[in-house]
């Protein structure tokens, strides 16, 4: 059975229709397909199209075909070319030729692109769920993490002390903005495009406003041409589940290098690592490493899609076909990623003392310059000044705070005994007590507010 051919006096060749039929993909929307199938027959049974008696026969014949989606009872067969076939082959052999007539007013161009639609509102709160685990997870850290002070890093050089808390909540943000760009989608999303036929609206008076409250839609489209062929939708999907990616990717990165034994600031379970099938003594971040590579993954996905929009003619082009596969992958790469993630970062170890052990004098260069600005000294200068302090340390190979006074004072003589408590790196945090910044307070204030961020969604 295909839902075409009348014209045709050749069957298609087993190649081109193996090449043309999408539905080992799209079998993926059929729970999608049949909502959007019974909602259409309610609305061609208000528009006159059905009688009651064939309503309901359709109505009950889709409820089963549904049921046995969910149940996992549903055979298909060879001559299904996507799942709209299959659907309306299984009705056929449920209720007979009444089946026929559901599809009046209808194309599968607007179907599908109702289906991708509604799968995509199914998944969206999905993800967010996975999301937001993980953010509690990094939340649960940094309230671990207490005190505990590291090594922060720009170009991957030590830069200056700041609480691992600190660290961990820098990963929350991210992922709270990749949030809320999904939550952004959703009205985008929730535009109805079933009601626009093949390319020019469907001839049956059917009320699409209606129709569009019935399936959870937000509004019905309002240009037929556009409707059936735009996938905005779906392009701004895989940019969220991207920079997502992306955003995983970063965090993966520096968990693969803290786990390292040149830095060791963390340990990851055993539940979460592996070795090596040669040398025993490996334990590997696997996990992490995954993560980090497919985002790339992610990336060649998002490119793809819009490669295949980029010069698509109006209305719906077979191309269009290639919309669903890295919208599915995407989510299913994501959802396979965020609960290891979040499990193993629920379960990492951190190691104060190697932290501690990585913070040198010189990482309070700022703090020095500083000091002398707080005697009225331009910046500009204090910044000259500390860089001539690094400077002479190195050459005597001691810390800055093995620097003798007299020494310092050679360089100005504003320094005063008191400029060896510059090199306290807690003291060093604690002076950035700004919103947003380092110190414990603010931090505190921080965990604090995301944490009523987080009940709040909950509530």
């Amino acid at each position: 059975m295909t839902l075409w051919g009348g014209r045709f006096t050749q069957t298609l060749n087993s190649l081109a229709w193996d090449l043309n039929s999408s539905l080992p993909v799209d079998q993926r929307m059929a729970v999608q397909d049949v909502d959007g199938s019974i909602a259409w027959a309610d609305a061609i049974h208000a528009a006159g199209i059905l009688s009651d008696e064939e309503h309901a026969s359709i109505s009950l014949g889709l409820a089963t075909v549904r049921k046995e989606f969910s149940s996992g009872q549903f055979s298909f067969v060879p001559s299904d070319e996507d799942i709209h076939t299959a659907v309306e082959r299984r009705l056929t052999e449920l209720i007979g030729a009444t089946a026929g007539k559901l599809h009046t007013g209808r194309s599968r161009n607007d179907q599908v692109a109702t289906d991708f639609r509604l799968w995509m509102l199914g998944a969206i709160p999905a993800l967010d769920a996975a999301l937001k685990d993980l953010q509690s997870a990094l939340v649960e850290q940094a309230e671990k993490a207490g005190e505990t002070i590291m090594p922060g890093y720009t170009h991957l050089q030590r830069a200056q002390p700041i609480l691992l808390a600190h660290w961990w909540l820098s990963h929350y943000w991210p992922l709270k903005r990749d949030r809320s760009r999904l939550t952004d989608l959703i009205p985008r999303v929730s535009i109805l495009p079933l009601g626009s036929g093949a390319l020019a609206g469907t001839p049956i008076p059917v009320d699409r406003v209606a129709l569009a409250e019935s399936l959870g839609f937000a509004e019905p489209s309002q240009n037929s041409l556009d409707s059936v062929s735009d996938r905005d939708f779906a392009a701004e999907y895989l940019f969220c589940a991207t920079l997502t990616g992306i955003h995983l990717s970063k965090l993966a990165e520096q968990i693969v290098l803290y786990t390292s034994a040149e830095f060791g600031f963390f340990e990851l379970s055993d539940a979460f690592s592996t070795g090596s099938s040669l040398m025993p003594q490996k334990k590997n971040p696997d996990v992490f490493e995954l993560t980090r590579g497919k985002a790339g993954t992610l990336i060649g996905m998002l490119t793809g899609l819009l490669a295949t929009l980029k010069g698509l003619p109006s209305t719906y082009d077979k191309d269009l076909q290639e919309d669903k596969a890295p919208v599915f992958a995407a989510t299913d790469t994501l959802l396979a990623i965020l609960p290891v993630i979040t499990g193993a970062l629920r379960t990492i170890s951190a190691k104060p003392e190697r932290m501690r052990a990585a913070i040198d004098s010189t990482m309070m260069a700022t703090d020095l310059a500083d000091y002398l600005v707080n005697k009225g000294i331009p910046f500009r200068e204090t910044h000259a000044i500390a860089g001539k302090a690094v400077r002479l340390a190195g050459e005597r190979k001691v810390g800055l705070e093995q620097i003798p006074l007299e020494a310092y004072q050679a360089l100005s003589p504003a320094f005063e005994a008191n400029v060896v408590q510059v090199f306290d790196p807690l003291k060093s945090v604690e002076k950035r007590n700004a919103i947003g910044g380092t110190s414990l307070q603010s931090v505190k204030n921080q965990i604090d507010r995301v944490k009523r961020l987080l009940s709040f969604e909950k509530s």
